[in-house]
């Protein structure tokens, strides 16, 4: 599946003031919500939800008692937050909002955490998954080349690729070096940016345009300035514009594909575990990227495409240049090396050219 993204030039500049454009709540734990007075709001389109952060916490608990009283705060909070993440889930599906996850990166194992955030999100297959990065510092947030490996996981449990959470700073340097983050930059992007205008900032590369823009939060609405106020909501709540209308939206929603790039490109296998390694225990399983073989159809197509372009060629005509009735690339590189001889030199030369050898210096070193 092969997902665009481009975004009119209005899109850029305060889309959310206009009424065709529509809008999704993302939310977290702590925001409240009235929901009869959200579902007043018909250009609400979608909800997404926070759901894992970072790797579960553990279950069993070791430790001095304050170890152990941290330890079950934790995991009892990490049970809380679910349960209120399902109940949100059911009660957003019935007032007819799409529903979305998403998974706040840690440093830490990817893989363990994309198992996290899936187990903890329980994603329907109509569901919206997306990974937020909040940064490139390492110490802090995920890696991006873990990033990747998380996006890797998913796809493997899943058969879709999440959306891509990103403030400007961290889209940005994702776009710079697109080739370096050959999946992050492909992913469908939710852009964070708490301006009016975004056009001379959006991170162009593979990206065109966003499948949601973050405009409003808590950094931008307060009690007498707000860009868009949501009914049931306080100022700190997170409003998205998407570049589309609402119906286009609910037949676009979970996304799941790429920008410019087939899945099977990112085919995998596990690598061999030794024997003594999996008899020891605790092995983490890791994957190596395969890369996909080409189909005959599609070298056939590739070769011909190029070999119309070869086959087009034509030098300038020029009265110097000899005038047969076809004159190429191999007869211009026998011509030059004929040094412009007589008709019947020129006429041998041709005949003995190779196609396959024009590039060759060999003669040009002995004639030196």
């Amino acid at each position: 599946m092969v997902l665009g993204t481009a975004a009119k030039a209005s899109d850029f500049s305060e889309p959310w003031k206009n009424a065709d454009r529509a809008l999704v709540i993302d939310a977290y734990e702590y925001n409240s919500i009235d929901w009869a007075e959200l579902a007043t709001d018909k250009r609400i389109v979608g909800f997404i939800n926070k759901a894992s952060d970072g790797l579960p916490p553990p279950y069993f608990c070791f430790g001095g008692e304050t170890d152990v009283k941290l330890c079950k705060a934790l995991w009892k909070r990490y049970a809380v937050t679910r349960e209120l993440f399902q109940t949100r889930k059911v009660v957003a599906k019935a007032l007819g909002l799409k529903w979305g996850a998403y998974h706040l990166a840690r440093p830490g194992n990817p893989v363990e955490q994309a198992n996290n955030f899936v187990d903890f999100a329980e994603p329907a297959p109509d569901d919206l998954i997306a990974l937020d990065i909040e940064g490139i510092d390492p110490t802090q947030w995920m890696s991006l080349g873990d990033a990747e490996e998380f996006v890797r996981q998913v796809h493997r449990r899943l058969g879709r690729f999440p959306v891509l959470y990103s403030n400007g700073r961290t889209a940005q340097y994702i776009a710079d070096n697109r080739y370096t983050y050959r999946l992050l930059s492909r992913l469908p992007l939710w852009y964070a940016r708490y301006k009016p205008d975004i056009d001379v900032h959006f991170p162009m590369g593979n990206w065109q345009g966003y499948a949601l823009w973050q405009f409003s939060a808590k950094a931008n609405c307060g009690r007498f300035s707000c860009p868009y106020r949501v009914p049931g909501t306080p100022n700190d709540i997170d409003v998205n514009v998407a570049p589309m209308k609402a119906d286009e939206l609910r037949q676009q929603w979970a996304f799941g594909g790429l920008i410019d790039v087939p899945p099977d490109y990112l085919a995998s296998i596990p690598v061999p575990i030794p024997r003594e390694a999996g008899l020891a225990g605790k092995v983490t399983i890791t994957y190596a990227d395969v890369a996909t073989p080409p189909s005959f159809e599609e070298l056939v197509a590739v070769l011909g495409a190029r070999w119309e372009k070869f086959r087009g060629f034509r030098m300038p005509v020029v009265k110097t240049v000899p005038q047969r009735p076809s004159f190429g690339i191999v007869q211009y590189v026998a011509w030059m090396r004929a040094a412009r001889r007589t008709p019947e030199q020129l006429d041998a030369a041709f005949a003995a050219a190779d196609p396959v050898n024009t590039a060759s210096t060999a003669l040009d070193h002995r004639r030196q």
